[in-house]
């Protein structure tokens, strides 16, 4: 059997009546996505690849305080607090991605500490995903995360955040003289880092697929050996950019919304996605039997 086709049957399986769930379960209320509007640059030129363009660890020139506390009202996991259901299920989602990751032998995966987290639709709830599950990675002891918001039409991650306008992403891609600690933002988070989408441009795709874009994951994907790098990308049905990063990613986790998206949109989206080895799926929303709250599970399925 195929992913796709266990992926919809286990989505066929959530929508029968009187089914007993167990969900790994935490509560999990996204914020709305807010879009950030850009300015387009006048230089359109593309530039030419650079090779060692990373800074050493820790040269990251801005650096921001991220607001932990309103963080938290909005259902974002904090280093400082507790056992909360969210926090906990962010850490059952986190370890099969962290042994892909890092794991020895046979059950590690190729460029698996490059993780592209998406949807097939807007609106799922990817983004509140990306950085409960950035955040979650950042407790751990012996790793540093590295969040990218590769949304680069309609950048989330920076709002709910609470950055500004910075450059970034495709920043970086246009100008060769631009070096990746000019755009790096390190947080009063120790072990996070950020890198925004950039500037907004009209060859986005393109510069997505630029040999200067392979050569960047590159140097990310090998050079700390410690760093897990999670691109929030553009819903995979709606933009070219996403099917452009997917094919360069170790791991993908999709975010499916619980009796909204149909199956029809999970099957077309896993198709796009076939040439990953291995995908992963948040089922988020999932109504809980008791009433009001919704509950998330974590479903994992490797191709």
């Amino acid at each position: 059997m195929s992913i796709i086709e266990k992926a919809a049957a286990k989505l066929e399986k959530e929508a029968e009546p009187n089914v007993q769930h167990t969900p790994s379960a935490a509560s999990i209320n996204p914020v709305k996505e807010h879009l950030i509007e850009n300015d387009v640059p006048k230089n359109d030129a593309s530039r030419e690849p650079s090779q060692n363009r990373l800074p050493n660890p820790g040269s990251a020139s801005k650096r921001i305080t991220l607001n932990l506390a309103k963080m938290r009202q909005h259902g974002i996991v904090t280093p400082d607090e507790g056992r909360t259901q969210i926090a906990e299920q962010f850490r059952v989602i986190k370890r099969p991605l962290l042994t892909n990751a890092f794991g020895k032998g046979p059950t590690r995966v190729k460029n698996g500490n490059l993780i592209m987290v998406t949807s097939a639709l807007a609106g799922e709830g990817k983004s509140f995903c990306t950085v409960n599950l950035a955040m979650s990675i950042a407790m751990e002891m012996d790793r540093t995360v590295l969040l990218v918001d590769a949304d680069v039409a309609r950048p989330t991650v920076p709002r709910i955040l609470g950055v500004g306008k910075e450059r970034g992403l495709l920043d970086i891609l246009l100008d060769e003289k631009l070096d990746l600690a000019d755009v790096l933002i390190k947080t009063n988070v120790e072990k996070l880092t950020l890198l925004t989408a950039g500037t907004r441009h009209s060859h986005s795709t393109e510069l997505l697929a630029s040999q200067s874009m392979g050569e960047l994951l590159k140097e990310l994907a090998e050079r700390y050996a410690d760093r897990v790098v999670i691109f929030d990308s553009p819903p995979l049905l709606l933009t070219s950019e996403a099917r452009v990063l997917a094919s360069q990613m170790g791991q993908i986790v999709l975010v499916v919304e619980a009796e909204t998206t149909s199956q029809q949109a999970v099957k077309e989206t896993l198709r796009q996605i076939e040439s990953c080895d291995v995908v992963n799926l948040i089922y988020n929303k999932a109504r809980s039997f008791s009433g009001g709250e919704y509950y998330g599970y974590y479903y994992h399925e490797s191709a």
